[in-house]
């Protein structure tokens, strides 16, 4: 790991960073949009839904974008997307104006996140990719809880507008820096097959090795990097019932994390803590979620991820019931809270384990992809009906509604057998 890598990592990063703060910006910035604007809270769900909605659809956009015209240009063009939609949300004047540019940022923010990870693996040794994906990965959730201390300090200063102005100037400002310092997939480079691209790849493989390649060297992407398991092959030779079951903890698992992320500054001020304390809730759980990560990065290698699993489902559905009961003991709460970063989001981090003991390598790209997209949707869902659990329940009743999802989730996991994943067919490992 040289200065080339670590530059480039860091980049990666703070994409991630500026990415994590302005997804959740809605979120700790929702109670003062509400009184701004004399909405219901019910009234906020489409706008946190949309911004969700613009992630997936950026995701599954940005992608192809980036194996067509490389992925630095696709990362310059998702962080600028996002950062000025971010930017002129400051400057809404009605509801819809924000709903439209909280899509469009979220374009920008769903199709960053799986170019910058790709781009970190690949300048990364391969006996430290999984600890750095996992670090690249932490930036979205300190991005959330440095806007959530932001938040708490500022909002009564700078009003909700200031947090937007925020979180679209710094990523814009770190777009220069990306245009001067980011460089391309070298096997984007190596894939395209021309002379230029040669003359890339040789260049930067000697600033990381520190010495000049042999002069011809020719660089070339192994076939089986090319290519990607079907769909079809996840409900073939056995492999059905265990991909329900995983679709089924991405989809359930998603639905409370963002039912919690995107609704606790709400649910908090309506519990009757003050409106300038209430983003402290997103600060708290995104802190403890970045804490847990670095023992979980250490463990999930080495434990049985299906056990690790049950653990976390099972704790999860403690702090949900506790939540329920612990009323206006903000103490009590806010242990509780930062016990759900573990409890609730920690199984984001152990997911992608749970794959790999389920599916031989070449289904596992398919799998991984297929997965996140499912979870995306429980995403949206998490989104779109907190509000009105919160409005028909209250908070108490929100927070105990937390622990269905998260019970179905546990059931998925316990139906999930990872000991007998069966050989792949040669027709149905083959690329599309």
């Amino acid at each position: 790991m040289g200065a080339f890598q670590w530059r480039v990592l860091i980049l990666c990063f703070l994409i991630a960073l500026f990415d994590g703060f302005d997804t959740q910006a809605m979120a700790f910035t929702g109670p003062a949009i509400l009184a701004a604007f004399k909405l219901q809270s019910t009234e906020l769900a489409p706008i946190l839904t949309t911004g969700i909605v613009g992630m997936t659809v950026g995701a599954m956009l940005l992608g192809p974008v980036g194996d067509r015209i490389g992925r630095r240009p696709a990362a310059m063009i998702g962080t600028a997307v996002f950062g000025i939609a971010t930017l002129l949300t400051a400057g809404a004047t009605a509801t819809w104006h924000i709903l439209v540019l909280r899509f469009i940022a979220g374009l920008g923010m769903g199709g960053c996140t799986p170019i910058v990870l790709a781009l970190a693996a690949e300048y990364t040794p391969a006996r430290l990719r999984g600890m750095v994906i996992t670090g690249v990965l932490l930036g979205l959730p300190a991005g959330a809880m440095l806007g959530g201390l932001l938040a708490s300090r500022m909002l009564p200063v700078i009003g909700w507008e200031g947090i937007f102005v925020v979180g679209g100037v710094a990523p814009l400002a770190l777009l220069l820096a990306l245009a001067v310092l980011l460089p391309e997939s070298l096997q984007f480079k190596a894939m395209r097959g021309s002379a230029a691209g040669q003359d890339y790849v040789a260049r930067i493989l000697g600033r990381i090795v520190s010495r000049p390649l042999p002069a011809g060297a020719c660089f070339s992407v192994p076939e089986e990097a090319r290519a990607r398991g079907s769909v079809k092959a996840l409900f073939s030779a056995g492999y059905a019932r265990k991909t329900l079951a995983i679709w089924t903890v991405y989809l359930l698992n998603w639905v409370a994390w963002f039912m919690l992320l995107s609704w606790l500054p709400t649910v908090l001020k309506t519990a009757g803590l003050p409106a300038d304390q209430a983003p402290m809730g997103t600060f708290t759980v995104n802190l403890v979620f970045i804490i847990c990560a670095i023992p979980l990065s250490y463990l999930m290698p080495r434990v049985p991820t299906r056990s690790l699993l049950i653990a976390m489902f099972a704790l999860g559905i403690a702090v949900a019931l506790g939540l329920g009961y612990a009323g206006t003991d903000w103490t009590l709460v806010f242990i509780l809270v930062g016990a759900a970063g573990l409890g609730v989001g920690g199984q984001q981090l152990a997911l992608n384990y749970l794959i790999i003991g389920a599916y031989p390598t070449a289904l596992r790209a398919t799998a991984t992809g297929w997965s996140i997209g499912i979870g995306r949707a429980g995403a949206i869902i998490g989104s779109a009906i907190g509000g009105s659990f919160l409005a028909w329940l209250g908070p108490s009743g929100f927070f105990m509604v937390l622990a269905v999802p998260l019970l179905g989730a546990l059931l998925g996991v316990l139906a999930v057998d990872t000991k007998s994943s069966q050989p792949l067919p040669a027709d149905l490992s083959r690329a599309h």
